[in-house]
């Protein structure tokens, strides 16, 4: 599967992130108004914690590591541009059990990035939402085109190996749609109104400033640093 996402701080990537923010301010407010509402009986995928936001979280049990807490949106481009530029350095250290890190799977862009966070949450009862996270923004689709369906969905879980009758029925009947908006509810509280944002122990990573001054979310140098402090 090829890669739609910028590769370099080029004009695309300027578009990109002026087109994000021209969204948020679009659905800012109707965002908070929609993520208000909690549901305390909505059904729990694998690994997540209310305490956490709702969020699918790996190394939970550990103490006195860096604790990153990734708030993205799987139709928004700059998240895949995110997931392209810091994965292997994330999975490295979930990997080695180097830091706890914590998935926030929003769905404000629409319906259909609903419908990949649920598929998400499904694909975590398997134990491969790291390989589903990375399939899914490897071959992005465009935004609220229509791609993204259960049948696309449960395509994309086969790829990254994920061939159970419980992932078709948890993606085909939508199991947790009511975690989704919990999520949403706790990014509301927690005033969340862009994609990605990204945490480390509380406080929000370095923005970019420009094309060429990438901030801590897209200088891999740059965020290692973030997380490790050196």
């Amino acid at each position: 599967m090829s890669s739609k996402t910028p590769k370099g701080p080029d004009n695309t990537t300027r578009n990109l992130v002026i087109g994000m923010v021209v969204l948020v301010v679009a659905v800012g407010a109707i965002f908070s108004v929609l993520s208000n509402k909690e549901n305390t009986s909505a059904a729990l995928p694998a690994s997540v914690s209310k305490d956490d936001g709702y969020g699918i979280v790996f190394n939970g049990e550990l103490k006195g590591v860096p604790v990153i807490d990734i708030w993205e949106d799987f139709q928004c481009p700059v998240c895949a541009r995110f997931e392209q530029t810091n994965s292997a350095y994330l999975e490295k250290i979930i990997e080695e059990k180097k830091a706890k890190v914590v998935f926030h799977t929003l769905s404000f862009l629409g319906p259909e990035s609903s419908l990949a966070a649920n598929a998400a949450a499904c694909s975590a009862d398997e134990g491969k939402f790291l390989g589903f996270h990375k399939g899914f923004y490897s071959s992005q689709p465009a935004e609220n085109s229509g791609v993204i369906t259960s049948d696309y969905l449960i395509a994309l879980g086969q790829a990254v190996g994920i061939t159970s009758d419980k992932f078709k029925s948890c993606v085909n009947n939508l199991d947790y749609k009511n975690w989704v908006n919990n999520v949403a509810a706790s990014g509301g509280e927690q005033n969340i109104n862009s994609t990605p944002t990204v945490f480390v122990n509380g406080k929000e990573i370095r923005r970019a400033t420009s094309a060429t001054e990438l901030g801590d979310y897209f200088d891999p140098a740059a965020f290692i640093k973030a997380v490790e402090g050196k």
